[in-house]
C-alpha cells in the first residue's frame, strides 16, 4: 500500500523559512521521480518542483531561486526547503509520485494528505 506522509508545515512570517518532509513507503522510492505540488485556498493543484531518480531538479517559475527540493533514498524521504517565503506561498503542500507531467496521471492514490503552510505577519 502506497503511503506518503508530509510534515513540517506551519505558520511563518514573510521572509521566513520552512522545511517540509515526506516519508514514502509501499513503492520503490529510489527509482521514482517525485514532486511537490500545492493547493491554495479556492484554487486547483499547482506543480511546485520535481526531482528524478538521478537527482535532477526542476522548479516552477514562482518558486525558482527560493525553494530547494532534495531526496534521501536511504530513508525514502523527500524534502522541500522553502526560503524567502511570501504570502502567496500559502497553501496545502502535497508530495506526489511522478514528475511535472506524470504526477497528475498517478492521481490521488500516489499523493499524501498534505501539510498546511501559512505565510502571514
Amino acid at each position: 500500500q502506497v503511503q506518503l506522509v508530509e510534515s513540517g508545515g506551519g505558520l511563518v512570517q514573510p521572509g521566513g523559512s520552512l522545511r517540509l518532509s515526506c516519508a514514502a513507503s509501499g513503492f520503490t522510492f529510489s527509482v521514482s521521480a517525485m514532486s511537490w505540488v500545492r493547493q491554495a485556498p479556492g484554487k486547483g493543484l499547482e506543480w511546485v518542483s520535481s526531482i528524478n531518480s538521478g537527482g535532477v531538479t526542476n522548479y516552477g517559475d514562482s518558486v525558482k531561486g527560493r525553494f530547494i527540493i532534495s531526496r534521501d533514498n536511504a530513508k525514502s524521504t523527500l524534502y522541500l526547503q522553502m526560503n524567502s517565503l511570501k504570502p502567496e506561498d500559502t497553501a496545502v503542500y502535497f508530495c506526489a509520485k511522478g514528475n511535472r507531467i506524470t504526477y497528475s496521471t498517478y492521481g490521488r492514490d500516489y499523493r499524501g494528505q498534505g501539510t498546511q503552510v501559512t505565510v502571514s505577519s
